[in-house]
Parts: structure tokens; C-alpha cells; sequence
């Protein structure tokens, strides 16, 4: 079982070059690099910068098995407005092109908000809309996915959307592409529900898995605490895991809550992802 890091615990200005010796030297098999507006990965990146990213990676012995992205928050891919719609296609597809070049199989997408606090101009969408314009947008992205050799992997998030494991499986199945999936987090699930239950319902349509843990008795993004430290049920998530037969990166993805050296929690989490790890085999 490989271990991940993500840059979702970085800003998005990070200097790439940099995390990825601190990443291989805090003992990790992978980096996840993250698409924003104008960071080190960004629309505008040339496919020869792309490259060299993925050279560097390999040199310091990093493999690069996702790609996240930022900017989906302010490209709602389910937006009243056809033109930020497009825009959220286009974000996903320079994803995917990102992806091929660095090899790696999976991106992280976000399936779009039907309510979003903290995007620059948040709008409202009515369910039922949201679900079928975040259907449409799959079905016409998969292709496009299968060709390129990359898996889209939908995060479960804090979206007000998606909100049962069985839904998400029905949009998958209705998606109806083995390159479209589900990129679950652990930690992310726990203001509604059981990482537990989602694993083992979602079973062989998780693509990848973040891990991160998350104290109900918080409110807001300051209940995301470190691994261990929260109310996931890491033994039982350990045994949904190995129960469904899943057997690829395990990548931590912590909010950067140190503020002044975020690297740290790359570092101070890595003993208790060996523990769970450990709890899978």
C-alpha cells in the first residue's frame, strides 16, 4: 500500500521543486500537485514545464498518482451561468491533460455546489438541477477521460450535494464510465455520515482515497484536526478498505492549520499513517 502526500496542504504558490524533497524525505511514496488560477500548476502551464514537474518528482523517487484542483470552487461546474459551466469543463480537461503528462491515473474533481460558503461569489442551485447538469458534464467529459488514460475521481465534499453514499454510487452508475469513479475522504464525511459505510457502498467505483480525520464536537473547517486526533474509526475503515480489496495510494490531505510551517504536517502525521495502514494488511 503506497502513501501520498497531497499539496492541498500547501498554498497554491508553493514552490514545487522544494516540497518535493521534504515529501520524499519524510518518508512518502507520492506527491498529489494541485491545478489553481496562477500557481506552480495552473491553466497557462506548458506542457514542457508539466514535464519537467514530473522529472523532478521521479528524480527525488516520487511517483505523482493524482492531480487536485483549487479552482473548481470559483468554476462551479453546476452554475446557473452556461459560461462559468464551460469554464468548469475546461478546468477538468486541462486536469486530465496535466494527469497524462505527469502519468499519473486519477485527477480529483469537485462535482460542483449546490451552496458554497467560502467561493468568491457563491450561488445557490436547486438540487435536482445541480444533479443533472453534474451528470451531463461527466457523460461528456468521460470520453475525453478514456482516451487520455486518466480516471476522474468525484471528492466528496462540502458541497450541500451528494450527500448519501447511495447517490453517489447511482450518479457514478448513471455516468456510466469505468474511468469516472469516486475520490473518497475519509475525514471530509464525517459532518453527515460513516467513512465506513461509503467504502464499503462505493466499493470498486473509489478510485483514490484521501485520509484525514475531523472532530464532530468543532463546527467549520477548524474541526479537521490530525490523524488520529478526531472521531474517524480508523479500524473500521482499515477493515471497509481491505474488506472491498482496495489496494492503491493512501494520500493525507491536511488543511495547512500550520499557518507558518505547513510542511510539518506531512511529517507529523506520517506515524499514524503507517499505524493505519498497517491495520490493512
Amino acid at each position: 500500500m503506497k502513501q501520498g502526500f497531497s499539496l492541498y496542504s500547501f498554498s497554491d504558490d508553493v514552490d514545487f521543486f522544494v516540497v518535493l524533497e521534504k515529501v520524499k524525505k519524510a518518508g512518502y511514496d507520492g506527491i498529489e500537485p494541485v491545478l489553481s488560477e496562477s500557481g506552480y500548476l495552473n491553466s497557462n502551464t506548458k506542457d514542457k514545464d508539466i514535464l519537467k514537474m514530473k522529472r523532478q518528482a521521479y528524480d527525488c523517487g516520487l511517483e505523482i498518482p493524482s492531480v487536485g484542483v483549487w479552482s473548481l470552487w470559483d468554476h462551479n461546474l453546476v452554475s446557473d451561468s452556461p459560461k462559468i459551466r464551460q469554464e468548469a469543463e475546461d478546468t477538468i480537461k486541462k486536469q486530465i491533460e496535466c494527469a497524462a503528462l505527469m502519468e499519473a491515473d486519477t485527477i480529483l474533481v469537485i462535482p460542483g455546489y449546490v451552496e458554497c460558503d467560502f467561493a468568491k461569489k457563491p450561488e445557490h442551485i436547486r438540487y435536482d438541477i445541480a444533479y443533472e447538469r453534474c451528470k451531463e458534464a461527466f457523460i461528456r467529459l468521460a470520453p475525453f477521460a478514456e482516451k487520455s488514460g486518466v480516471n476522474i475521481g468525484i471528492e466528496n465534499v462540502w458541497n450541500h450535494f451528494l450527500l448519501s453514499p447511495i447517490e453517489m454510487n447511482h450518479l457514478i452508475e448513471e455516468i456510466g464510465s469505468t474511468h469516472v469513479g469516486a475520490y473518497f475522504d475519509v475525514g471530509n464525511i464525517m459532518y453527515i455520515g460513516y467513512p465506513e459505510d461509503w467504502i464499503y457502498i462505493l466499493k470498486n467505483k473509489i478510485k483514490k482515497i484521501h485520509m484525514s480525520d475531523y472532530r464532530v464536537s468543532q463546527t467549520g473547517l477548524g474541526g479537521f484536526v490530525d490523524l488520529c486526533s478526531g472521531d474517524v474509526d480508523f479500524y473500521k475503515v482499515a477493515d471497509a478498505l481491505k474488506d472491498i480489496g482496495y489496494n492503491d495510494y493512501i494520500t493525507l490531505e491536511m488543511l495547512p492549520n500550520y499557518k507558518q510551517f505547513p510542511e510539518l504536517s506531512m511529517i507529523s502525521n506520517k506515524a499514524a499513517l503507517n499505524q493505519i495502514v498497517q491495520l490493512m494488511k
